[in-house]
């Protein structure tokens, strides 16, 4: 059975404007970054896994917790240009852009995602259920609507009134892409949605590029700014009295 060739990228910048030097937060003293790699590492469908940086003191800890490091340049707009050059001489089936703010990630949640993309797709992400109700008005969670073939319809952070009555998830800023589609979307300019909502995935959907959209029942804490460390902290010490490793 051909196992497909998958490379998780993990794009990591110092300059955040919420957060400067949000890779290199310390979580139950540990790195950011280094929750989210190891993390990785625990994957069995995963073949190689890169951190993508332009700053040296990432790249220095990085390679010092035994990651791979793939220097980019320092203008990318996005992640998913960061991304698209560190593996642009890579062969892969798939590529992952895992964001360097989920310290919960764990390798059989990126071994449920690999086993659920599918092959009429070229671009795939992930949601939850809205926890919370009142979710639905709060422009920092970003939701994802979906049909019932599993393909994005619409990303937004604000909901009209008339939208509110629909089923929407939470959206997880992780992403798998094939790389022709990869390297085909960050050479498209940023399309009207996607600068109306800061939302680069609307370049995708406004081009005409459909999105997989996997749902997971999983309590993602993403660390955003520098209150979300005590949160994530209280998360992972939950996860360690709940789950053995």
């Amino acid at each position: 059975m051909h196992h497909p060739r998958v490379i998780a990228v993990i794009p990591a910048r110092h300059a955040s404007t919420r957060f400067p030097g949000k890779p290199l937060a310390l979580i139950l003293g540990k790195p950011l970054l280094q929750w989210v790699w190891e993390g990785a590492k625990e994957s069995k469908l995963i073949q190689k896994i890169v951190v993508a940086t332009d700053d040296s003191k990432i790249a220095q800890v990085a390679t010092s917790f035994g990651a791979e490091v793939v220097m980019t340049r320092a203008d990318h707009p996005s992640g998913t240009d960061r991304v698209a050059e560190a593996v642009a001489n890579e062969k892969a089936d798939w590529v992952l852009n895992l964001q360097g703010d989920e310290p919960l990630i764990r390798g059989a949640l990126l071994d449920q995602i690999v086993q659920g993309l599918g092959a009429e797709f070229s671009m795939a992400t992930i949601a939850t259920p809205l926890h919370d109700p009142d979710d639905v008005d709060r422009p920092d969670i970003v939701k994802v609507t979906i049909d019932s073939n599993g393909k994005a319809t619409s990303f937004s952070r604000k909901v009209s009134p008339e939208e509110k009555n629909r089923n929407h998830f939470q959206h997880v800023g992780l992403y798998a892409y094939r790389p022709t589609t990869l390297q085909q979307l960050v050479l498209l300019p940023p399309s009207d949605g996607e600068k109306r909502e800061r939302l680069e995935q609307l370049r995708a959907l406004e081009n005409g590029i459909a999105i997989q959209v996997l749902t997971l029942n999983f309590k993602f804490v993403g660390v955003d700014t520098p209150g979300d460390v005590t949160r994530a902290e209280r998360a992972l010490a939950d996860r360690a009295t709940t789950i053995s490793p």
